[in-house]
């Protein structure tokens, strides 16, 4: 295992996370701060994952065509620019308004809106560069040691989202744009450390290979056929459903504390999601790379599915902080394997040339529950109160879990390497 790179790549995902947690709380603020309500808002958030669900898987193929490395400094820039769009989005609407419409009431606020809109939409179709980055590490790792190298991107998650909400909100106080800056200036010095000390991974002949191979075009047959193969399909299906029973937890989180029982404030909700971010890093950073090591990943697909579906019911029942507290540690954890897990998972049972493709299909499956869960959470927190969404989702946890028994564990047919992904070419 390559460490020098690994290092490389643990620190321009963790730079990149840094930026993402830097505006990703004051968003809210930013747009209401503009006249937003509730609704522009969360289509505000989901925006960003419903762009990140197209882009991701087309980023991934074209690294499987061209590299990682050209890709990444393409997904980069994109990203930098849509920080920067936001930290300008004021003096930009504010001139488009001056200049256009001036004698519409209120087209300002609406302006600034849109380009808020338009930045986080913008950072979502390049915000695949972390499909890329574990396509990077696939390449550079083997099946013995893969699963502890992607361990390494959650741990820089939860580095980034520990540090970045409360960078965030100390720059806040200097105006909303403040932390847009910021993170425009962290994705540009990520673009020059990928410039100046990322190799590619792939080598020559690899990339000959796949810019040959109809495999690299992404398609939405090629979707499809990917959820109809032997081993690529369960795990797909298994990745989007505890995707989105996760994504309940962690999108409508603030929302939850906010309320009865728990009734935090701001700053408490804050320290909470801390918490979250220490225990994610120690997951990902340690344990993920010594279960990997010891545990079949198929029955630590299963075993953590079962962990998290106890997880989920005690969050619904949950009534006080101390207790909360007590079960995001068994949350995270197995929320944290199954993440990296499975993506280990799936980079080998395909084709090496598939690798980037098939992360950047786990990754907008990923992106589309951040598209319905906080959607489906919200309303249910409305309507039926704080037990609702952890009902919901430990139901969905135990259809996981019956799944992954029946097509993981109680499948005597072995991984197939050879099964490829059906080559098409339709495009999306």
């Amino acid at each position: 295992m390559n460490k020098a790179r690994l290092s490389t790549i643990f620190l321009i995902v963790f730079v990149d996370l840094l930026g993402f947690g830097l505006i990703l709380p004051l968003l809210p603020y930013y747009a209401m701060a503009y006249g937003a309500n509730y609704t522009v808002i969360g289509l505000l958030v989901a925006s960003y994952a419903a762009a990140q669900f197209i882009g991701a898987p087309i980023l991934g193929r074209l690294s499987d065509r061209y590299g990682r490395r050209p890709i990444l400094l393409v997904s980069i820039f994109g990203t930098a620019i849509g920080f920067l769009l936001l930290a300008t989005a004021e003096p930009l609407g504010r001139l488009l308004a001056e200049r256009f419409f001036a004698d519409i009431a209120g087209a300002e606020s609406v302006l600034i809106v849109i380009l808020l809109f338009v930045s986080r939409i913008l950072d979502g179709l390049t915000g695949g560069n972390i499909s890329v980055a574990q396509a990077y590490i696939a390449d550079i790792t083997d099946e013995q040691n893969r699963a502890q190298g992607l361990g390494l991107i959650g741990a820089a998650f939860g580095l980034g989202f520990i540090i970045g909400p409360a960078a965030g909100g100390t720059l806040s106080v200097y105006g909303y744009a403040v932390p847009a800056y910021v993170a425009a200036a962290l994705a540009s010095i990520n673009l020059i450390a990928v410039y100046i000390f990322l190799p590619e991974s792939l080598t020559p002949e690899r990339k000959a290979i796949m810019a040959k191979s109809s495999r690299s075009a992404f398609s939405i047959r090629a979707l499809s056929s990917a959820f109809r193969r032997s081993r690529v399909g369960p795990l797909l299906n298994i990745r989007f459903f505890f995707g989105l029973a996760f994504s309940m937890f962690q999108t409508i989180f603030t929302l939850y504390a906010a309320g009865a029982p728990l009734n935090l404030s701001a700053q408490g909700t804050g320290y909470v999601l801390t918490y979250v971010g220490v225990l994610v890093a120690l997951v990902q950073g340690i344990a993920v790379g010594r279960l990997a090591a010891r545990f079949d990943e198929y029955r630590l697909i299963f075993y953590s599915a079962i962990l998290m579906a106890l997880s989920l019911l005690g969050w619904a029942f949950a009534d006080n902080l101390v207790t909360l507290m007590i079960i995001l540690a068994p949350l995270a954890l197995a929320g944290g394997v199954l993440s990296t897990v499975i993506n280990s998972a799936l980079s080998k049972v395909v084709h090496p040339d598939e690798i980037g493709g098939i992360l950047g299909i786990s990754t907008s499956l990923e992106s589309l529950t951040r598209v319905i869960a906080p959607t489906v959470g919200g309303y249910m927190l409305g309507q039926f109160g704080a037990i609702a969404p952890g009902l919901f989702s430990t139901l969905i946890m135990v259809g996981v879990v019956i799944f992954a028994w029946r097509r993981l564990i109680n499948n005597p047919d072995p991984p197939d390497n050879s099964e490829q992904i059906e080559s098409h070419t339709v495009a999306a």
